[in-house]
């Protein structure tokens, strides 16, 4: 920059101002790199630079005469005219910035005036020389809309050093966690370790991140009022024009509501598959109720054939156990559960699950298996791995309108599979679902996934089926495959983790005895046959039994410490006192009683309700008598031991 703008002390011609040379107006500014001009007290250019003359690309000729007020942006004219009157006054000197309409377009210039004056003080003419600072504002913009965008963003976002501890945390942040930055300072957290479910899991997350990789999953956080919020959570590095690792930045977006609508999704579309059964179920029960009835009535008409009694008493109770899986299975689909992986056995669950579908469809859908007779266990969630073989089978029923043949096969497979979840020397377990339907068009089957998505006319389906398939094999941490050729059929390949590396034992055999004993048992029911039948059974096998018929003569009969019981088979769900307030007073009265808690349907609300008294003994009606017995007798013996 060159020296400060020299004052003009004298004028040779006061009024001859206009036709004074260049040099006589811009002094040392005349051979500046930056531009620099003088206008006379009008605004009208006297002499400009050729460092000027070049922004505005004319010969400096040209420019002389000309209004500055035709070079300014016409929203910074008032501006201009603002800092010609302060250059009116004292001490006549004064820096502005003004946009400039130049050849590359508008142009940002600082400038550094002064006001010239003649030998006899006043002002003639006023000097400016500036720089080109069109970048710097630039910058200066883009960085206040930056800051701008990460304060007001409705995602939290925080920004760590290497070692995880925060520098800089937005607004939306504290507003979800509670937690200012000197929060987290003062008391050392490690903001990045919030929502990881253990150790294991925070450490590979670490892992991800140091070698340069971006961290992505969905976290359930505890906030500091007790409550829990999910996540989308991203970390990816932040790095120096070098390409060095200098800070991680954190995202975290609250995901609550998406969580609850899927939860929401699924749960209905378990409600609708089960529709589709609802025909079906209704059908199979009406049989197994004739079964039951009929066989019923020939007993009841009377037969001195002992052989033909005990053949009509196995018909009912075979339709009675085949009635009763039917019930299990409808509430395993219509059960709002938790998501609990655990080891299944994909094959015994593929047998349960066709043998249901296999008396709810029609006549013309046979069913084909093609199951090894060793498979290592499943980690799935049994709950949505039902929905998931349920959902497909209705899919390839629905393709085959005239019949044909749905196949399931089972199978290990060693190695990668398809997709972001692939893990390197991870197996998994393969199931197979191949329909002899009308198979799919290329277009059709590159949407198949899409919610909404459906092909089926009118009211018949409303898309979502393989939407929540494919949303429960992600969360599975598995990947999906189709082949599907039109007029031929489609398979379904569903590859899903393995629990362990070993194989189920088979089934042991199963023992029909009933115990006998001697121990005295309380039979709490409100269904006068059931509670007669179990009084009949455990009297005959040697067994004292009481009796109750309501939770509230139960409470009564418990309350009388004078009276003995080793045991207390109770139901859950009674009329006037509860099972669980029953409970509580059994825990209050008899703290080392054993119970037995019976029930048709039990809620998982309840069973923690219960859990959470001790109780730890469940029983799902319907039961064998033989499967009650052998219970009773294990839980007395373990009692005294």
């Amino acid at each position: 920059m060159p020296p400060p703008l020299p004052t003009i002390l004298s004028d040779p011609e006061p009024g001859m101002a206009r036709l004074a040379a260049p040099e006589t107006w811009l002094g040392a500014w005349e051979t500046s790199t930056d531009p620099a001009h003088c206008r006379d007290l009008d605004g009208r250019l006297l002499a400009v630079n050729s460092a000027f003359a070049r922004k505005f690309g004319r010969s400096p000729e040209a420019l002389v005469g000309t209004s500055v007020t035709e070079l300014v942006h016409a929203d910074d004219a008032a501006s201009l005219l603002a800092s010609t009157a302060e250059l009116n006054r004292p001490p006549h000197r004064t820096v502005s910035e003004h946009r400039w309409l130049t050849p590359q377009g508008i142009r940002w210039f600082a400038w550094e005036e002064a006001a010239l004056k003649d030998s006899t003080g006043a002002i003639i003419a006023f000097r400016a020389a500036g720089r080109d600072i069109t970048r710097q504002r630039l910058a200066e913009e883009q960085f206040h809309r930056l800051s701008s965008a990460v304060e007001q963003s409705p995602v939290a976002i925080v920004i760590t050093d290497l070692d995880g501890r925060a520098q800089y945390v937005n607004p939306k942040f504290t507003d979800v966690s509670g937690r200012t930055l000197e929060d987290l300072l003062d008391r050392h957290i490690e903001v990045l370790r919030d929502g990881h479910p253990d150790e294991a899991s925070y450490e590979k997350f670490w892992q991800t991140v140091r070698s340069g990789g971006e961290w992505r999953g969905e976290l359930a956080t505890r906030r500091q009022d007790g409550g829990t919020v999910w996540e989308s959570v991203k970390v990816s590095c932040l790095r120096n024009p070098a390409g060095e690792t200098t800070n991680y930045l954190c995202l975290r977006e609250d995901v609550s509501e998406r969580k609850k609508l899927e939860h929401d999704l699924r749960q209905a579309h378990k409600m609708e598959s089960l529709g589709t059964l609802a025909g079906g179920i209704a059908h199979d029960f009406n049989n197994l109720l004739a079964i039951i009835n009929g066989y019923a009535e020939f007993c009841l008409h009377g037969t001195a054939d002992t052989a033909i009694l005990q053949k009509s008493l196995r018909e009912i109770r075979t339709a009675a156990q085949r009635a009763g899986g039917l019930v299990r299975q409808i509430l395993t689909f219509t059960r709002k559960t938790e998501v609990k992986f655990t080891a299944v056995d994909l094959n015994q669950l593929v047998r349960d699950l066709v043998k249901l579908l296999a008396e709810t469809f029609p006549r013309t859908v046979t069913f084909n298996l093609e199951l090894p007779a060793l498979l290592p266990p499943l980690l799935a969630d049994q709950n949505q791995l039902q929905q998931i073989i349920l959902n497909l089978c209705v899919n390839a029923r629905d393709a085959m309108p005239t019949g044909g043949t749905i196949t399931l096969d089972t199978s290990v497979h060693d190695g990668g599979i398809a997709g972001p979840n692939s893990v390197a020397g991870r197996s998994y377990a393969c199931l197979r679902i191949t329909d002899t339907g009308t198979g799919m068009a290329p277009e059709v089957r590159a949407r198949i996934f899409e919610p909404f998505f459906t092909t089926k006319q009118g009211n018949q389906g409303t898309g979502l089926g393989l939407a929540v398939v494919y949303g429960i094999v992600e969360s599975h941490q598995g990947a999906i495959e189709v082949d599907s050729i039109q007029g031929v059929g489609s398979t379904f390949s569903i590859f899903l983790p393995l629990a362990v590396r070993q194989v189920l034992a088979p089934a042991a055999a199963v023992n029909h005895d009933f115990p006998s004993g001697t121990e005295s048992l309380l039979i709490v029911d409100d269904e006068d046959s059931l509670r007669e039948l179990l009084v009949q059974t455990f009297r005959r096998q040697g067994y004292k039994a009481t009796t109750a018929a309501s939770g509230n003569e139960a409470i009564d009969v418990i309350s009388d410490t004078s009276r003995h019981f080793d045991l207390v088979l109770l139901d859950s769900n009674m009329p006037g006192a509860t099972g669980l307030q029953v409970m509580k007073v059994i825990r209050l009265c008899r703290p080392r009683t054993r119970v037995l808690v019976l029930s048709g349907h039990i809620t998982p609300e309840t069973r923690a309700d219960f859990q959470h008294l001790g109780q730890r003994d469940f029983m799902q009606k319907p039961y064998t008598l033989d499967e009650m017995g052998r219970r009773i007798r294990q839980m007395l013996d373990n009692s005294q031991g």
